[in-house]
């Protein structure tokens, strides 16, 4: 795909980026698709897919008690426990406001890791990393925003995202569908949002504007970014996925860089 190449014009030391359509194909791929990258809060979706699986396998149930008083897994997932972004303090009543927390995931990995009777780390290998065939990824502390990888092993689990084999199509479009609408709260980077649409564990692009996707994305559009500057969104319009890794972090020239390039990405799929 020559919209990938637009990488090139990033002002990073290096950028690799994918496209994978829904059918698992890889439609395009510039840049090393093998050197490893921190994901930074692109994380937090492996997590959420571990999660998922812990809930379908019966270790845990969405609205069990989980993390401050009144919260559960649901508000953890969905940025809704009233959690401080990076203190295990309380800010709101859970479900009244989305505080977007690294401090509830971090909480949930714990509550995982009971539940399951595993360290979440292995949990999430044995659950997700290994029957993906993700080999270079690993999570190396929290697990809110401390895994590395690759984009060969993300468009695996972007493959898998749009066309689920580890988990019942209906537990993905669940956790891809707003969890508690209407609550409004800050998008990091893009300031105040309302509402500022989650599911469980993704973010949704709804009708946020700015967003870090492109301005032609569905509002159905759903993925994470990270502060390390990379990013996956799932465009089931589209019918593709995009990931995105740099090793630079997030700032002003990926709010200039990211949109057009998505627009450039979907504008080509389309042809």
């Amino acid at each position: 795909m020559d919209s990938l190449r637009m990488i090139e014009t990033w002002p990073v030391p290096t950028a690799a980026a994918a496209v994978v359509r829904a059918d698992g194909t890889v439609a395009g791929t510039h840049g090393p698709a093998a050197q490893r990258f921190a994901l930074a809060s692109v994380t937090k979706l492996l997590t959420a897919y571990a999660a998922l699986m812990a809930l379908e396998e019966g270790a845990v149930e969405l609205d069990e008690p989980a993390g401050p008083e009144g919260s559960t897994v649901r508000h953890l997932l969905a940025h809704t426990s009233g959690l401080a972004f990076d203190e295990h303090r309380s800010m709101a009543e859970p479900g009244t406001r989305r505080i977007y927390s690294n401090a509830g995931f971090e909480v949930l990995a714990d509550h995982l890791a009971k539940a399951t009777e595993m360290p979440f780390p292995q949990y999430l290998r044995e659950g997700v990393l290994d029957p993906l065939g993700m080999a270079a990824t690993e999570l190396e502390g929290s697990a809110a925003k401390d895994a590395v990888s690759t984009a060969a092993d993300l468009t695996r689990f972007a493959a898998e995202l749009q066309s689920p084999a580890l988990l019942d199509p209906s537990t993905v479009r669940e956790a891809t569908s707003v969890v508690f609408p209407g609550v409004s709260g800050v998008l990091p980077g893009y300031g105040h949002q309302k509402p500022n649409d989650w599911g469980l564990g993704f973010e949704i692009r709804g009708s946020k504007s700015p967003h870090w996707t492109g301005e032609t994305s569905s509002s159905g559009t759903f993925g994470h970014f990270g502060q390390s500057g990379t990013f996956l969104w799932v465009d089931p319009q589209a019918g593709a996925a995009c990931v995105a890794l740099t090793d630079r972090a997030f700032g002003p020239w990926a709010v200039e860089a990211w949109t057009p390039f998505t627009d450039a990405v979907l504008a080509e799929l389309r042809q």
